[in-house]
């Protein structure tokens, strides 16, 4: 068994005050707007002011939507807000070069005013922004955009706070300072903390494994063979500590096995690689009497289950471009399984 089940998982930092409404993890936010049952019915409404906690693609990915793409009021500002700073961004160029538009060059010039004694302390050059890390900042902006895009660095959030309908409406953030560990950097907190004013807040902040799966499971991630005699093999198959040996079969690849590591041409590679250990196992493995795909079917109905073949998925595909279509739009999903079934059985040929 290969499992390529991706990062399924919801990552937050355990702060007082994270489960008010208008607080949300990316994975689930991204689900909302991708109009992925049962999280399209779900209330993911945003204000006008949005916090995103970190800085790499996704926030990238979410920054877009609510600015560009979220139909009716958008925010007025999205701010970014991140714990290092900004020679330590995670986003790629081209990403962001989808919402550079709407970053506010002259607020983001002020921030790096703001820390740049912290900067330099760590023997970074705040004038070497431009161009190590946001080359957008000298570029004049096209023309007006609605919506504005801002950063606040050197920042980590430590509680939420809440107003009477039970709503976010203050974030509590220390101030960090930038320390150098060998090749790398590292937040360090102070003990200055300051209140800003938000109605939304998205973790953007990484990605883990979903634990209900079943494998065994260990901080964020699944456990793969500590063995060190054949890594390469040893780093896809699934390890099982209460034993103390691998799960004889079982496979991890791409971010199921490194929780969204990367971009997804990244876990497509870990994959391919990940096929090498699959089939030396298979190679001389003995061989088993398997099950045949309608033998399988018949045994997920026999207990309740409703089977969806990849002839389903077709029809589904072809009935929400119909109803697109009708509707004028330029694309729709069903936002229930409700919805996805019926539409797959009205379109079904007779037997």
């Amino acid at each position: 068994m290969v499992f390529a089940v991706g990062a399924q998982g919801t990552k937050k930092l355990g702060l007082p005050g994270e489960e008010a409404q208008g607080v949300y993890s990316a994975k689930d936010y991204v689900y909302y707007y991708n109009q992925l049952p049962p999280f399209a019915s779900r209330d993911f409404s945003s204000g006008r002011r949005v916090a995103i906690i970190g800085m790499g693609n996704v926030m990238v990915d979410i920054a877009r939507w609510l600015l560009q793409d979220m139909p009716g009021q958008k925010p007025e500002e999205v701010t970014v807000i991140a714990r290092r700073g900004p020679f330590e961004v995670k986003f790629d160029e081209k990403e962001f070069d989808h919402i550079e538009m709407h970053l506010d060059r002259a607020t983001l010039r002020a921030e790096l005013d703001r820390i740049e004694a912290r900067i330099r302390a760590c023997d970074q050059d705040i004038t070497k922004v431009p161009e190590s890390t946001v080359p957008w900042l000298n570029k004049p902006v096209s023309g007006p955009v609605q919506g504005r895009l801002s950063f606040r660095l050197l920042t980590s959030p430590i509680a939420i706070k809440v107003d009477a309908q039970g709503r976010i409406c203050r974030l509590t953030v220390v101030e960090n300072l930038l320390v150098r560990k060998g090749d790398t950097t590292a937040a360090k907190a102070t003990d200055q903390t300051t209140d800003l004013e938000y109605d939304t807040m998205i973790f953007a902040i990484g990605d883990v494994v979903d634990p209900a799966l079943g494998l065994p499971y260990e901080k964020g991630g699944y456990l793969t063979n500590p063995d060190a005699t054949d890594p390469d093999r040893a780093a896809y198959e699934v390890f099982d500590p209460q034993t103390g040996k691998v799960l004889e079969g079982c496979y991890v690849v791409g971010w199921a096995r490194k929780a969204s590591e990367g971009l997804v041409g990244k876990a497509k590679y870990d994959a391919e690689q990940g096929a090498n250990p699959v089939l030396q196992y298979l190679a001389g493995a003995a061989p088993r009497t398997a099950a045949t795909p309608e033998e399988i079917r018949r045994e997920l109905k026999r207990k309740g289950l409703r089977v969806v073949t990849k002839e389903d998925v077709n029809l589904l595909v072809r009935a929400e471009e119909a109803q697109a279509k009708a509707r004028n739009l330029p694309a729709l999903k069903f936002s229930t399984n409700e919805e996805m079934l019926a539409a797959m059985e009205k379109d079904r040929p007779a037997a």
